[in-house]
């Protein structure tokens, strides 16, 4: 059934590519020539991400509670990973079939006994899209970083997840996308429409649209929050204790003079609470010596935050070099925020790291 259905999702797009119709709303002098051909990318990138999400939301509805098995790592894995990783990357080799794919999953996880109920349902085409995903990343030409579902336990849980892509040229993220289908379209209504995916390509700033496949969608810019005062922010971290260091972002907030709570959800969906300016900052720290972070992990977040205006760091104030690999092997931690207030931010970061050592 699985199979079935993402091949349908993938091939009904040959594709028709509707959002080539989008236009800027930057002004052309200011997109250089080079990012000029980035339009057909950033169409395909936004139909890939919608597709993608389609599938996550139909296995949630019809499979989850049979369907997952555990990595070594012990994170969760869910069929929609397989099959939303499959959608992406058999549309990207339609499209660019030069560029490689940084990926989270690899059908390794779907051999032996343990994921032989999962197997029954992924077809060879799906292995072999799936393990497109496998490229090693590094410092030059282009590659794409894929997370087919970022925040797999809120995925799990019915709550905030994200579907991720990203485009790297020479070490740079130039192109992201995030599709959140359980995030609010409009935060002021939280129990409104859902099903968000915020686009970003470097130079020609951030947007914002429905996930929707229903014809042509109109986007909206999104930028960070404008609030001058720390003590008026708000902060998102991670659900996961394993993710982020919870008491350190609470002392992080009373150094900073925030009262309100803290908001937590899983996944990039963090990136774009930030880019629309719902909240100010995004604390992600180190929770060991050892950890390192995955680029699939903040690539696309990364530059929707720039693009909205917001900076992004590791904890040493490094911006994040995508340029290593399949890791950020050379950062610590990662700090968002709007640009008013990140270099207080991260003072507070440095401080209250320092007074725990």
């Amino acid at each position: 059934m699985l199979a079935r259905a993402v091949r349908s999702l993938a091939t009904s797009t040959t594709i028709t590519l509707r959002s080539l119709n989008y236009r800027p709303l930057t002004s052309a002098r200011n997109i250089s020539t080079h990012l000029a051909y980035l339009a057909k990318e950033r169409a395909v990138a936004i139909e890939a991400v919608e597709r993608a999400s389609q599938v996550c939301q139909a296995v949630f509805k019809r499979l989850i509670t049979a369907e997952t098995l555990t990595k070594k790592d012990k994170s969760p894995v869910t069929v929609a990973d397989f099959g939303a990783q499959a959608v992406v990357n058999h549309i990207l080799e339609q499209h660019f079939p030069d560029d490689p794919v940084v990926g989270e999953e690899d059908s390794k996880d779907l051999q032996g006994e343990d994921g032989r109920v999962l197997r029954e349902k992924v077809t060879e085409l799906i292995l072999r899209a799936i393990d497109r995903g496998q490229y090693a990343g590094g410092p030059q030409g282009r590659h794409w970083t894929l997370d087919p579902i970022d925040g797999t336990k809120g995925f799990l849980r019915g709550e905030q997840f994200a579907v991720c892509l990203a485009l790297i040229i020479d070490g740079q993220v130039h192109l992201g996308v995030v599709g959140c289908p359980n995030l609010p379209y409009d935060m002021s209504n939280p129990d409104g429409e859902r099903g968000v995916l915020m686009v970003a390509v470097k130079g020609q700033g951030a947007f914002q649209r429905r996930l929707s496949t229903d014809g042509i969608e109109r986007e909206t810019p999104v930028h960070v929050s404008s609030v001058q005062s720390t003590s008026d922010a708000v902060f998102c971290e991670s659900v996961e204790a394993q993710h982020s260091d919870h008491s350190s972002n609470a002392n992080i907030a009373r150094l900073l003079g925030i009262t309100k709570p803290s908001v937590r959800m899983d996944s990039q969906c963090k990136y774009a609470s930030v880019a629309r300016g719902d909240a100010e900052i995004y604390l992600r720290l180190p929770v060991s010596e050892t950890y390192v972070e995955k680029i699939w992990d903040h690539a696309s977040g990364n530059i929707i935050i720039h693009e909205a205006g917001g900076r992004v760091s590791d904890i040493n104030g490094k911006p994040l070099d995508f340029s290593i690999g399949r890791t950020l092997s050379a950062n610590k931690g990662v700090v968002a925020a709007s640009a008013k207030i990140f270099d207080e931010v991260i003072s507070a970061v440095q401080t209250t790291l320092a007074n725990a050592k």
